[in-house]
């Protein structure tokens, strides 16, 4: 092809003039929407949102910020904006049966105001029986301004959004207002109201005044659509829930004291199963509630703020769960104890979602009746600070439970982490359970069995783990210290376990296989169901039983003195695991337990076995130890079970009937058949 010059001019000419006109265009755009306060966030399926343009009928100055955990895509600019116009605002001056307001969208029957057209409007004044109706195009995006406002609505909604695109509630600076209900609701049209602020639309609030909401009668805040907090301090009493947003509630920053009869913050979607979650990004917030305190049917995400959650009234007002009879599966319980299935009584759980429960940051002081954190699926921490008390799990899920970061602290509760599968990759987690520590097991929160009892109480659940790969965990359990009825797999971070003093329950509980690669390991507790790691690790671990179960120090030691690994445990104990990267094979060791000194001869990679059916040496038991003539007691620890070495009830009994004495040193060879008894 030759080349032609007035074409490739024209050519050159027709682009630039292209380039031209999509310049001035991208210009123009973008002045238009800074001037309209536009915005960009509407709610996909995933839980975050996308955008339609909201466009402001005054100028208004953005007081938005930034921050580095947000999620831009939930909160548009206009969400964040508090700034208006009072020059160009419509002003109404309440007052019974004498409000003013000279606008022709707004009209006034006796208490009755209605604001039928997009724009601003500050509302100022009181109401002792009167409503704010907003009823507008379904277009129109709408602001009112609470400048101190004190508006009663005996049997309705004192603010009722029947129809807009967006309300915008902004709390002007320093002021103070009050909403409230005081009987039972009646009717005014198709809409079931039943709240003292109900919107059918998206409800921002914002600004940084104050609002109390005293709801008698019904729930507090209700949106049908989104319900967002961008600011402003908010106090909410109400019979049901305090807050609720069907499609979602999403919360950027506000302080929040929060009392309810059912869940302080709710959001559930039953006709669309995209929709129903809730979004936290900052705030404060003391939440009472007598059902759960914050529930989603979908998913709860977490960013960061400050939470104190009462639910359920409390640790104290759960029902009480007795102490598992036996470990390795068994679940059982007396039936007299056990507690009731969300559906035959209020769930008190302190966060619950149906989907996904998320955090990576904030401070969670949390005291439940029921689970502390719960997911029908999945959770996943990566950060933040958790205080826990719970009457039944700490963080539980129905599948996988993973954290990776943080400070969990878990003072009290049934069983301190559940999950199908449990994945400990960081963090620093301390925890007190009357169960078990940690609980890898299928089927829905009754102790990881469904309440179904007809399983085989040995068998290997393939779906369920525990995997253990760094952080710090210190746990302290009644029940089984770690229990998976899969396989368990620890290749690094530090794990220190207290565990059990009673036979029917081991420090270490597996299923499947257990292998260590890495990491510290120590495990105390009694010698009944006692397991050592298996044959496929690759980092040696060591397994001892002694007579003793006095307690104390754990201490290991390699050939020259050096101390390698240590542990006090919380409570007397008779059996030990201990792996750590300092143990190779070939080598010699001294450990430390019950004050007593044995030497360890690593002929192998494990040193020590046991079936996890109290396998050892006669003489290795507690409260009964199962051997001939250990009778089982109910009270402490008991080093007998040896031949005629009857138990008693008054707690540790250290004699060795029909046995001599050792010798406070012992040299014992490894034994892969059983574990070792000193």
């Amino acid at each position: 092809m030759s080349f032609n010059k007035k074409h490739f001019l024209s050519a050159i000419i027709s682009l630039a003039m292209i380039a031209s006109l999509c310049s001035c265009t991208s210009s123009g755009t973008g002045s238009q929407n800074s001037d309209s306060g536009s915005e960009t966030a509407t709610l996909n399926s995933s839980g975050s949102s996308s955008a339609s343009s909201d466009k402001a009928s005054v100028q208004k100055t953005s007081t938005s910020s930034s921050d580095s955990s947000s999620d831009d895509s939930m909160f548009t600019s206009r969400d964040k904006d508090v700034g208006y116009d009072e020059a160009a605002s419509t002003a109404i001056t309440l007052s019974d049966n004498g409000t003013q307001c000279s606008d022709k969208s707004v009209s006034v029957s006796g208490n009755t105001i209605t604001i039928t057209s997009e724009g601003t409007y500050i509302l100022s004044g009181k109401l002792s029986n009167g409503q704010i109706i907003v009823d507008a195009d379904k277009a129109d995006k709408i602001q009112l301004v609470l400048n101190g406002v004190s508006i009663n609505c005996d049997t309705s909604a004192a603010i009722y959004v029947k129809q807009a695109d967006k309300v915008f509630v902004t709390l002007a600076e320093n002021t103070e207002n009050t909403l409230s209900n005081t009987s039972e609701f009646k009717a005014i049209d198709d809409n079931d109201i039943d709240a003292v602020v109900f919107s059918k639309d998206d409800l921002t609030f914002n600004g940084s005044g104050k609002l109390t909401v005293n709801a008698r009668y019904g729930h507090g805040i209700v949106s049908k659509d989104d319900l967002v907090f961008t600011g402003g301090v908010y106090s909410i009493t109400a019979q049901n829930h305090a807050i609720s947003g069907k499609d979602s509630v999403r919360t950027a920053n506000g302080t929040f004291n929060l009392k309810a009869g059912k869940d302080g913050i709710h959001s559930e979607n039953s006709e669309d199963t995209t929709k129903g979650f809730v979004y936290i990004e900052n705030g404060t917030f003391k939440i009472n509630a007598d059902g759960d305190g914050i529930d989603a049917s979908l998913t709860i995400d977490i960013r960061g703020g400050s939470f104190d959650i009462t639910s359920g009234g409390g640790s104290s007002n759960a029902e009480k769960k007795s102490e598992q009879m036996f470990g390795r599966g068994f679940g059982m319980q007396n039936s007299a104890q056990e507690s009731s299935s969300d559906s035959e009584s209020t769930s008190a759980k302190g966060i619950k979602a149906s989907g996904n429960v998320t955090v990576s940051g904030g401070q969670l002081d949390i005291n439940s009746a029921d689970d502390a954190v719960h997911s029908n699926a999945n959770v996943s921490i990566s950060d933040g600070t958790f205080s826990i008390k719970t009457g039944d799990d700490g963080i539980h899920a129905d599948s996988n439970t993973a954290i990776s970061g943080g400070t969990i602290s878990i003072t009290e509760s049934y069983e301190g982490i559940e999950g199908q599968s449990i994945d400990i990759s960081g963090g620093n987690i301390t925890l007190k359970a009357s169960d078990d520590g940690l609980n890898a097991a299928g089927g829905n929160d009754e102790s990881g069995f469904g309440g179904n009892m007809k399983q085989d109480m040995f068998a290997v659940d393939n779906n369920a783990y525990i995997k253990i790969s760094g952080g710090k965990l210190i746990v302290n359990a009644d029940g089984d210290g770690v229990d998976s009825n899969g396989n368990l797999y620890v290749s690094g971070g530090e794990t220190y376990v207290s565990g059990p003093t009673n036979n029917g329950n081991g420090a270490l509980d597996y299923n499947g296989e257990a292998q260590i690669t890495g990491g510290t390991f120590i495990a105390a507790g009694a010698s009944g169901m006692a397991q050592n790691f298996g044959s496929s690790s690759t980092q040696g671990s060591i397994m001892i039983n002694t007579q003793s179960g006095s307690g104390g120090e754990i201490i290991l030691k390699d050939s020259s003195g050096n101390v390698i690994a240590s542990y006090t445990p919380d409570k007397s104990y008779n059996s030990v695991v201990v792996s750590c990267p300092g143990i190779k094979k070939d080598s010699t060791y001294t450990l430390t337990a019950n004050g007593t000194d044995t030497t360890v001869e690593m002929t192998d990679i494990i040193y020590g076995s046991s079936d996890g059916m109290g396998g050892g040496m006669p003489g290795g038991g507690m409260n009964g130890g199962g051997m001939p003539g250990g009778n089982m007691n109910d009270s402490g620890m008991d080093g007998g079970g040896m031949p005629g070495g009857n138990m008693n009830d008054s707690g540790m009994d250290r004699k060795r009937m029909n046995s001599n004495e050792t010798d406070s040193s012992n040299t014992t060879e490894l034994n892969l058949s059983n574990s070792i008894s000193v």
